[in-house]
């Protein structure tokens, strides 16, 4: 038996694997990517299924935490080239709606400064066409 709505839309269009996981992220996932368009930073996108939700039936807030910490982080590693590496300094969030079973969830970033050894970047995270939470992030770059 599927754990996601049988009545839930189709991946979006332009989403593809996640260019590089961790044992972690496989837990969550499976979680998709529109590659950097432009001036749009790479996008993180996953379909919300039961194991993510809480007790009320919604996106648990600590999926919510850490879709935005690695969709923040992708981006942001990913808007150079070549990529860099990052670490979370700080992370700050804000919830703002819930998402739902069945919702396809999209972490939309904007990467705000890529300096030498610090990076900061702020994320919308929407789910049926609203923000259910926002973001922002400060990464240190090692060895920058």
């Amino acid at each position: 038996m599927s754990s996601i709505d049988p009545h839930a839309e189709a991946i979006p269009e332009g989403f593809l694997p996640l260019q590089r996981s961790s044992s972690f992220l496989d837990l969550l996932g499976p979680l998709l990517q529109r590659p950097a368009r432009g001036d749009e930073p790479l996008t993180l996108g996953l379909r919300i299924e039961q194991r993510h939700c809480n007790a009320s039936g919604t996106a648990h807030g600590g999926l919510l935490a850490t879709l935005a910490d690695v969709g923040l982080g992708y981006a942001t590693a990913f808007s150079v080239d070549p990529p860099v590496r990052l670490t979370t300094v700080n992370l700050s969030l804000d919830y703002c709606g819930v998402a739902r079973l069945g919702d396809w969830l999209e972490v939309h970033c904007d990467i705000l400064r890529l300096g030498r050894q610090v990076a900061f970047a702020d994320a919308r995270l929407r789910a049926a066409g609203k923000v259910v939470a926002r973001a922002s992030a400060v990464f240190h770059i090692p060895g920058g």
